[in-house]
This record gives structure tokens, C-alpha cells and sequence, in this order.
């Protein structure tokens, strides 16, 4: 019998691996995860413009950068032969910098140039913007990368 059950176990554990990647399960996850624990924070600190960020540009950051990483990364369902030969961490590492720094660069571009440059008033929640955005969009692409990179087959450890 326990032969049964460790062939059972590895099974179960093989078929988990072997989970296809679902954009739209990535998107909601990266929705709903930030949302709820941003917004968990801000409601017990009392903070409401956290709680109002934690589902506006904290999630809706998470939700886009999700699914603009997972399209690019499935290529139309074939990987482009890099992102599946390049290690883990090289890779995640440069999505990360590559979707932190442009977010960076639009959070900067909302927060300061908008209201010099038009009649949109600089306000806090503005501000926010130039940490919300690029936390947000690294924590994203991490997950989103390593969940991708975990059901491609020719992914080196």
C-alpha cells in the first residue's frame, strides 16, 4: 500500500506542475491579491488613502502589468526560445527591471509633468503613484514570470 500512495502523491504533485498557464487567472489573482491586502492594511491603520490606492493603482497596476507580461511571455503560445533557455533569475530579473522602470517613468510623468504642464492639480494621490506603480508592477512580473516560467517544459532549474 504505500507504494500506491507515493505514486499517488507524485501524480498529484506532477499534474500540479504541469498546470497550463491561464492568463486570465494570473490577471485576477494579480487583481485580487493586492487589492485585499493593501486594502486590509490601510483599514486597520487607519490609512484611507492606502485603502482607496489598495484597489485602484496598487491592483489595477498588479491586473495590467499581468497580463502585458503573461501576453508577451506566451508569444502567441510559443515562448520565444530565450525566455525558456535563459535561467529563472535572469529572467525574472530583467522583466522586473524593464516593467519597474517604466512604470517608474509613468508614475514620475503623472505625479510631476502632468500638473506642470497641464490644468490637472498636483494632489496626493498623484504622488502615490511614483511608489504604487513600480511596487506594484515588480511584484507582478516576479509572480507572473515564475508562475509562467514553472509550466514551460524546457526550463532550466
Amino acid at each position: 500500500m504505500p507504494a500506491t500512495k507515493d505514486r499517488t502523491s507524485r501524480n498529484r504533485t506532477a499534474s500540479r506542475l504541469s498546470r497550463p498557464f491561464t492568463l486570465w487567472r494570473e490577471v485576477l489573482t494579480a487583481y485580487a491579491a493586492p487589492a485585499l491586502m493593501a486594502g486590509t492594511a490601510g483599514v486597520l491603520t487607519g490609512q484611507q488613502d492606502l485603502a482607496m490606492a489598495a484597489c485602484t493603482s496598487i491592483a489595477g497596476t498588479s491586473a495590467v502589468v499581468a497580463y502585458l507580461v503573461g501576453t508577451w511571455l506566451r508569444h502567441s503560445g510559443q515562448p520565444r526560445r530565450w525566455t525558456t533557455t535563459t535561467s529563472r533569475v535572469a529572467l525574472t530579473a530583467a522583466l522586473v527591471i524593464t516593467a519597474a522602470g517604466a512604470a517608474t517613468l509613468l508614475g514620475w510623468f503623472t505625479a510631476q509633468w502632468l500638473p506642470a504642464h497641464t490644468p490637472i492639480p498636483a494632489t496626493p494621490w498623484l504622488e502615490r503613484l511614483r511608489i504604487d506603480l513600480p511596487v506594484s508592477a515588480a511584484l507582478a512580473t516576479t509572480i507572473v514570470t515564475l508562475r509562467w516560467r514553472s509550466t514551460t517544459t524546457a526550463s532550466p532549474a
